[in-house]
């Protein structure tokens, strides 16, 4: 049973089977978040994912950043991502009309960032989220041996 169930843009159903929230800056070393900082910790979830759903493939959904009005430090500017990483992998119906719908199922995980810790769901979800190229990403994967 999924998590959610979310309606694309392209209007494709897609189940959410897991998610994994983490805290973007809890585990911030001494310093301040900025783009190095950022960049870093985005390329480690993106690496986590891949490590934990080996041949789904992962899409990074470009977070937004915020520039506040804040001294800059040795490593430039402060940028500020939003305060939740997300890891979902996202399930739906075969890309490809001719895999068997029982066998088959289409399968993508994504990394994405939000304001707060909530199931995306419906018209809640980011709209980033919602957005997804699922045909272009995702990849038919057979469920059933």
């Amino acid at each position: 049973m999924a998590l959610a169930r979310l309606v694309l843009a392209s209007g494709r159903s897609v189940d959410l089977a897991e998610l994994r929230f983490s805290s973007t800056y809890g585990d911030l070393p001494a310093g301040y978040p900025c783009r190095p900082v950022n960049d870093l910790r985005i390329r480690g979830l993106v690496c986590a994912a891949e490590r934990a759903h080996p041949g789904t493939p992962v899409h990074l959904v470009p977070p937004p950043r915020e520039y506040p009005d804040q001294y800059p430090g040795g490593l430039g500017p402060v940028e500020v991502l939003p305060a939740v990483a997300c890891l979902g992998t996202f399930h739906s119906t075969a890309l490809d009309p001719v895999h068997d719908p029982v066998l088959y199922r289409s399968r993508l995980t994504v990394v994405w960032f939000q304001s707060s810790p909530s199931l995306p769901s419906g018209s809640d979800a980011e709209p980033a989220l919602r957005d997804l190229d699922w045909s272009r990403l995702a990849r038919d994967a057979r469920v059933l041996a």
